[in-house]
């Protein structure tokens, strides 16, 4: 993990759960990442991908997602 650094905007600590199949309606078992600020980025409904990196993941952003987020950095 390369920690904060120029560049990258902190936008807040977010809740992480594994999600087991079955349970609260799950139907696969998946990773559950819950900070109401990634829906400025993210849209409820909208599909992205995930990588792995040392120490973490990353999310990959399509253009439209990559516009909100330069938006709500102030890059924009």
């Amino acid at each position: 993990m390369s920690g904060p650094s120029e560049g990258k905007i902190h936008l807040g600590k977010a809740d992480v759960y594994v999600h087991l199949k079955g349970k609260s309606r799950a139907t696969v078992t998946h990773i559950d990442i819950e900070l109401d600020e990634l829906n400025e980025i993210i849209k409820p409904g909208e599909n992205t991908y995930i990588g792995s990196k040392d120490g973490g993941v990353f999310i990959g952003l399509k253009k439209e997602m990559i516009e909100r987020a330069e938006k709500v950095s102030g890059k924009k």
